[in-house]
């Protein structure tokens, strides 16, 4: 059953409806306010100091009003479930940072804790992340490259280690700065710009440079890490060529591990919602292969490439390499908005699930200290990791008190078992890298979805995957970037100009080329444009708006010629008319006369419906201001309606009101027709009546 409403209301232009229901505060109440603001905001109080520091520090917030009966169980357990995978996950991702394992570990125990303190993500795990680990690497290569002959049994191997992860530290203490400056100007927006199809298409396509580079270490070849562009391809056509002097054993481990890795990584995929907890078949794998390789002696017999000496202790604080960062200022920024959008983007995902909020400015304060205060116990940039995010949330973790529990299966590691692992094959931890990229391969699974949902937003996603792929994992994800700004940029600028028309006896108006049951208005035009108006599509607007009115240099020029020369006559026929009192002429000799051009066009008034015009900058405003003379040359008058605050503003800044009288300018689109007919058919009535 439909119900009618009929609403009978004035007739509202901009100015009319300011007076009825409210103006902008002057400036001195406004100065006032701002001073007020001002004042709050710097007044110093007991109160004010323990709320910033509750918000600053979410630990204070959050953990006297920890729930212990519900959450405690759930914690533990997801946290010593999370904790046991970062030992065997933060060994291998030291390898894809070229450092020593236990670096690795470092840097799976400090940011957990202080992230902990400083984060809002309940449901997150930081640590080691397979790309920011990648990218860092590529770094470390560049500046330390390994050299081609070294004596493993000198401390110069010892020397070699230290002065890469000086460089890897340097690398976290240089992106926690840029964090927390960007933390200080409040620019947590900027992780909006590494879209949704970007991050995917970026973690997926690295997730190839981590595959490949770890290629040589299950083969048991001695490669040069390759860097720059088309270093993809560059270490595949090395591995190729080297192929004859595999290491058949380390392919046997390479072999058996990925025979037990991807089977049981599956089962935990398919019965998470069964198994209380996953699987812990990374540790497993690291403790049984370390047992063979220890009972066998792989290594002297075999010659298979173990881990080494893995110090047991807390690591002592330690000053990055602090000359190498001016080398390392370019890539550093890249790894920094990586590091960031792959957490905040993890952060909202699950906070989003689970109903609560997280704070953009706030992650860049906690991950900024993370990596600062972690850089001086030679630990490499850190950030979320998916893997251990999903397995945290999975596990039944409530909040960021599982963290304690993690840190402390590393800490135990760290100080009592780190030594044990001396043994354990470089082959196991390359193959816990691979199959660690699962969740990122299967992201091509949303390309038919992409692909069905937005084409732009499906080339997005290929040309950020076949640049980072190509090229090079830093200048892939900067060609994304600038590529998927450049698609806003033209759909801006091509943004659709319709002409729309009236549903009949109602006030709604849609354009006509979709709506067949939709008529425009006798006697005017009325246009709607998608978009704003600003210098980069103000010529692409001119020309829609001109096509669809048919304002021709030509035609305006004739017009005015004749305007002007009808103006003259009627000037020196109608003195006496106008001194008698009666009025004025020349308004229907106009009309008379345009209407001898009535089979060309009707058209007497242009409306623009300006509600999808959500700004516009001086050279839009100035075009307005042009094509309002332009139609005044033709004897078209131009009306506006549904113009918001800002676009007003700035239209009248501009100077419109020279050439455009303010009750042109209405609140709504049936507004301005109701007005324009009326002062088409002189009716005085200032009424709408409107069907809903």
């Amino acid at each position: 059953m439909s119900a009618s409403v009929a609403v009978y209301r004035s007739i509202f232009t901009e100015d009319r409806f300011k007076q009825a229901y409210g103006s902008e505060e002057d400036n001195t109440s406004a100065s006032l306010r701002l001073r007020d603001k001002l004042a709050v905001r710097c007044r110093c109080s007991q109160r004010a100091c323990l709320h910033q520091l509750r918000e600053r520090v979410p630990i204070f917030n959050w953990l006297p009003r920890y729930r212990f009966k519900k959450c405690i169980l759930g914690d533990t357990i997801a946290g010593l479930t999370v904790g046991v995978l970062h030992i065997p996950q933060g060994m291998a991702f030291a390898l894809l940072t070229s450092v020593a394992p236990i670096f690795g570990l470092y840097t799976s125990f400090f940011p957990v804790v202080l992230y902990m303190i400083f984060g809002t993500g309940r449901h997150v795990s930081t640590g080691t992340f397979a790309v920011v680990s990648l990218m860092t690497g590529s770094v470390v290569e560049q500046l330390v490259p390994t050299p081609l002959e070294m004596n493993s049994s000198s401390s110069e191997v010892s020397d070699f280690e230290l002065h890469r992860i000086g460089v890897a530290s340097a690398v976290a203490l240089l992106s926690g700065i840029i964090m927390l400056c960007m933390f200080g100007l409040q620019l947590g927006f900027l992780s909006t710009y590494l879209s949704e199809p970007i991050v995917k298409a970026f973690t997926s396509a690295a997730a190839f440079h981590v595959t490949v580079s770890q290629l040589q270490s299950m083969l048991g070849l001695h490669l040069p890490r390759y860097t720059g562009t088309f270093s993809l391809f560059k270490t595949l056509a090395s591995v190729m060529e080297n192929l004859p002097q595999t290491n058949m054993a380390e392919v046997l481990i390479s072999l058996v591990c990925l025979a037990v890795l991807v089977p049981v990584k599956e089962i935990n995929t398919h019965y998470r919602q069964r198994l209380r907890t996953p699987i812990p078949v990374e540790i497993l794998t690291v403790i049984i292969a370390t047992g063979v390789a220890y009972a066998f002696c792989l290594d002297s017999i075999y010659e298979i490439e173990i881990v080494g000496h893995i110090p047991a202790g807390f690591p002592r604080p330690r000053l990055p390499a602090l000359h190498t960062l001016p080398n390392i200022a370019g890539d550093t920024v890249a790894i920094t908005f990586v590091g960031y959008a792959v957490s905040v983007s993890l952060a909202m995902i699950y906070a989003d699930k689970h109903g609560y909020s997280i704070h953009p400015n706030q992650e860049l304060l906690a991950h900024g200290i993370s990596n600062t205060v972690s850089s001086f116990f030679t630990c490499f940039p850190s950030s979320a990791t998916l893997a251990t995010t999903n397995i945290l949330e999975s596990a039944g973790g409530f909040t960021q008190f599982s963290g304690l529990f993690t840190s402390l299966v590393v800490l135990i590691v760290l100080l009592l078992i780190g030594p044990l692992f001396h043994f354990l094959p470089k082959a196991v931890l390359a193959c816990i890298n691979v199959t660690s990229l699962r969740q990122m391969f299967l992201q091509f699974r949303d390309l038919p979805e992409l692909w069905r949902i937005s084409k732009i937003d499906f080339m997005v996603w290929v040309v950020t995957w076949l640049s980072v792929v190509v090229l090079n994992v830093d200048l892939g994800l900067a060609i994304g970037v600038v590529f998927s700004m450049m698609t806003v940029i033209c759909r801006t600028q091509r943004a659709g100009c319709s002409v729309l028309g009236r549903a009949s006896n109602t006030e709604i108006y849609r354009p006509v080329e979709n709506h067949s049951q939709c008529y425009e208005v006798p006697g005017m035009k009325i246009l709607t444009y998608n978009g704003p108006i600003y210098y980069g599509n103000r010529s692409f607007f001119r020309e829609e708006m001109s096509r669809l009115l048919g304002l021709t240099p030509e035609k305006i020029r004739s017009r005015e010629k004749a305007r002007k020369a009808l103006e003259k006559r009627e000037r020196q026929t109608s003195v006496n008319t106008v001194e008698r009192g009666i009025a004025n002429a020349s308004f229907p000799s106009e009309n008379e006369f345009f209407k001898s051009e009535a089979s060309e066009s009707d058209v007497q008034a242009v409306l623009i419906d300006c509600s999808s015009v959500i700004f516009v900058d001086v050279a839009g405003a100035r075009l307005f201001t042009q094509m309002c003379i332009e139609c005044q040359k033709v004897g078209v008058h131009m009306y506006l309606s549904n113009c918001n605050e800002s676009v007003l503003k700035i239209l009248t800044s501009s100077g419109l009101m020279n050439h455009m009288k303010p009750q042109h300018i209405f609140v709504t689109v049936h507004d301005a027709v109701m007005y324009i007919q009326q002062q088409t058919e002189k009716h005085p009535e200032n009424t709408t009546t409107v069907w809903v």
